[in-house]
């Protein structure tokens, strides 16, 4: 009888454990929700982002090119002399085809850019939020332009990074033309050529000037942009909005993303500039490529960023790292709207839910 029971009593004590962990499996499982982001919305985001960045680019190509041709032209051997002058320069000397030289290598480039910039954003500013909503009384906080700015930052570094040996390629292709001794046949004969006589550091040069000039202009871009969004839906001034609508339409969507490229662009323009001048550096061919004809009277070596900037303003003036910020202008205002816009479109379309804003 005794053993009996103890069997009972161990039977029931077993049943009891698993019923509890039974129980406690049912609320863990209440308790576990499923990933955000699941695979397929990743890839959808990232498409999206991709779309943007080869639409908004390719349709200010010439404009692009025409930025880069005018900051690193040689002084002495001036050829392009403003946005109108140098687009008939560039038609009547290397015809139509000329005008999207070196776009297919900036696609190349953008599209993972675009791609890896937007995605990155939508992550930071999640993983900044939720840091920003650990601190006392800050647990219902919502995003701030500040902290807008610091994941637009995070986002540009990180897509500069990964995709900066295609910049610096593209850079080269887009300023060569017809008459130039020195001819990359395209994008991976660039990058071997350049592995090959100058080594993989060469890749990188103007990294530093790259990244410190991405932390104002993404930072800004994406700041300003998801700012006014969401103080335009929130007050309705000038009765832009409906009172009864939470989206704003395409046209004004375009406005906040022309705001967003005109102040970014015009903060980190200099440092742009100095970019472009130092992937020329160890470019044997450079100088003449710049101007054309084969002539240099000034070579272009800079033994960094600092020296670069103090060369650019001695030799040619303060308003040297300006140059080219006319058809730059022009260009990053539609760019950067149209590549917001785009994105938000794309991701409708694909069904994707979440907004850069959400």
């Amino acid at each position: 009888m005794a053993s009996e029971e103890a069997v009972g009593k161990t039977s029931e004590s077993t049943v009891s454990k698993i019923v509890s962990l039974a129980e406690e499996a049912k609320i863990a499982s209440e308790g576990v929700e499923a990933p955000r982001y699941a695979f397929a919305s990743i890839f959808k985001s990232l498409v999206a982002g991709g779309v943007a960045g080869g639409v908004s680019r390719t349709a200010v190509a010439p404009l692009e090119r025409l930025k880069i041709l005018l900051q690193v032209q040689n002084p002495h051997s001036i050829k392009y002399n403003g946005t109108i002058q140098g687009l008939k320069y560039i038609w009547r000397t290397e015809g139509f085809r000329g005008l999207f030289k070196g776009n297919g290598t900036n696609c190349a480039r953008i599209v993972p850019n675009s791609a890896v910039k937007f995605f990155s954003y939508e992550q930071a500013s999640r993983g900044i939020l939720w840091l920003y909503q650990q601190q006392p009384g800050k647990e219902d906080a919502e995003l701030t332009p500040l902290l807008r700015l610091g994941a637009g930052a995070c986002a540009g570094i990180i897509a500069m990074s990964a995709t900066y040996p295609m910049d610096m390629v593209r850079g080269r292709l887009t300023v060569q033309t017809e008459n130039s001794p020195r001819q990359y046949r395209g994008i991976f004969h660039a990058l071997s050529t350049v592995l090959r006589e100058e080594g993989p550091r060469a890749l990188y040069k103007g990294w530093l000037p790259s990244v410190i000039g991405v932390i104002p202009y993404v930072g800004l871009n994406f700041s300003v942009y998801e700012s006014l969004k969401h103080w335009l839906v929130k007050a309705k001034p000038f009765g832009i909005v409906d009172e009864s609508e939470t989206e704003l339409t395409v046209t004004t969507r375009l406005a906040c993303g022309a705001a967003a490229g005109t102040m970014g662009q015009t903060v980190a323009y200099p440092l742009d500039v100095i970019r472009r001048r130092m992937q020329m550096v160890g470019w044997k061919d450079a100088a003449s490529v710049v101007t054309g004809d084969g002539k240099s009277k000034a070579p272009l070596e800079y033994t960094g960023m600092v020296d670069a900037f103090r060369k650019t303003v001695r030799h040619e003036g303060f308003g040297a790292l300006y140059k080219g910020l006319v058809p730059n202008s022009v260009k990053v205002v539609p760019s950067i709207a149209i590549a917001f816009v785009t994105y938000e479109i794309v991701k409708d379309v694909l069904g994707v839910e979440m907004r850069i804003s959400d």
